[in-house]
């Protein structure tokens, strides 16, 4: 990108992180109530009228031109503040999970999400940045940001931040690693007849899907490593006495990267149609939500994160184990440079998505997690910003930016 810089007041990067660290006092309390907030009325993906509501409040209550229901999408936050010539966008999610709540955290990614706004709104004019915090539904299931960035939610961004709670202790930014998903239904259609009597006319579809999925269990063991298949009979009939004419599999795929999840998507599928062949019925699959691509942490944004939230007195340690779960983050990290870094919550040692760690992502220590989250992503934009001002770009040699391989 080419970088014309505009002239904001002369101010050192050094005076500039101080306003940043400064500006806790005016918002620490407000993210800590909100994060409790969201936490305490769990919604679930697309409906999370409420907390969006309180999001777009208080970043309102902070002078940023707000709209709710953007991008299409009635609970998509869209919050801007100033009219620099970098725009840096924070991502906040909100979701919760069924029957757990939050206990995947996502109410302090959305505090830590506006605070790191709300920071870098105080120091706008002297960085001569736009911040635009972006209110993204339905990562659990959905794919908010797919959607989002389908209808141009990050067309006028320069690079995209956001922070993941998580348990024991800080980790390295590029070593924080996510598969890519893909979600899928496969319906298959017989001819119904009587199962308490010879039914040669019947054609069962419920054995097409247990056929399928025994197929899937025998294909695990040629996957590669790191690839994981799931499936489960969604509709599988509806009384014992008849021969179900039809029959839906909910089914999905994880894999290191995009390319690695359409290659085992074919030998999936493939089983699928082994089971209609078996049983003589006919078969279809659609995309049950878009496909989530894995994240790519941009190296030159990675590094600069370690040395924030360093500098808050944390440690982030090297990781080598192999990627685990999925975001539609990393949609929007095959687009524009970004990162997605995980922040600990002290002293926690349950996983996500268990009830445990819905108990762990309230209470002080998920605080102290969600405003140094929200201070190193601040920390981290603009010693961006002044890394582009002088490199024009966030290209680090050859460990740079993929081509888009994610379609908006």
């Amino acid at each position: 990108m080419t970088i014309t810089p505009p002239s904001p007041s002369h101010v050192g990067r050094d005076d500039v992180r101080q306003r940043v660290l400064a500006s806790r006092k005016t918002w620490d309390a407000a993210v800590v109530e909100l994060s409790a907030e969201i936490h305490r009325h769990p919604e679930l993906a697309f409906a999370e009228h409420r907390a969006s509501a309180l999001v777009a409040e208080t970043l309102r209550g902070a002078g940023f031109e707000v709209r709710v229901g953007a991008f299409g999408l009635d609970t998509a936050v869209e919050a801007t503040y100033g009219d620099g010539d970098i725009t840096v966008a924070i991502c906040a999610e909100y979701d919760a999970l069924p029957g757990m709540g939050h206990a995947c955290g996502h109410n302090i990614i959305a505090a830590s999400g506006v605070g790191a706004a709300i920071a870098l709104a105080e120091v706008a004019d002297a960085l001569g940045v736009r911040v635009k915090l972006l209110g993204t539904p339905a990562e659990e299931h959905g794919g908010g940001k797919v959607l989002m960035l389908k209808a141009g939610a990050w067309d006028d961004v320069d690079f995209s931040l956001m922070v993941h709670g998580g348990p024991d202790r800080d980790l390295r930014c590029a070593d924080v690693r996510t598969q890519a998903v893909a979600r899928f239904d496969v319906s298959f259609q017989g001819r119904p007849g009587h199962a308490g009597a010879p039914s040669p006319d019947g054609i069962n579809a419920a054995n097409a899907a247990t056929i399928s999925i025994v197929g899937l269990g025998l294909l695990r063991q040629h996957l590669p490593d790191g690839t994981r298949v799931n499936a489960f009979v969604a509709e599988g009939g509806e009384a014992t006495n008849i021969i179900p004419s039809s029959t839906l599999v909910r089914a999905e795929v994880r894999a290191d990267t995009l390319d690695a999840v359409e290659a085992a998507r074919g030998r999936i599928l493939a089983c699928f149609e082994g089971g209609a062949i078996a049983t003589g019925c006919s078969w279809s699959w659609e995309d049950a939500e878009p496909t989530y691509a894995d994240v790519v942490q941009n190296p030159v944004l990675a590094r600069l994160w370690d040395r924030n939230v360093t500098a808050l007195g944390r440690l982030p340690m090297p990781y080598d184990g192999g990627p685990g779960g999925s975001t539609d983050m990393g949609n929007v990290s095959h687009v524009v440079p970004a990162i997605h870094p995980l922040i600990a919550i002290a002293g926690s040692t349950s996983a996500p998505h268990t009830p445990e760690f819905t108990d762990d992502a309230i209470g002080p220590r998920a605080d102290s997690a969600a405003i140094d989250g929200a201070l190193a992503m601040a920390l981290t934009a603009v010693d961006a910003v002044a890394h582009l001002r002088a490199e024009q770009t966030l290209i680090d040699g050859a460990a740079s930016q993929p081509p888009n391989a994610v379609p908006r």
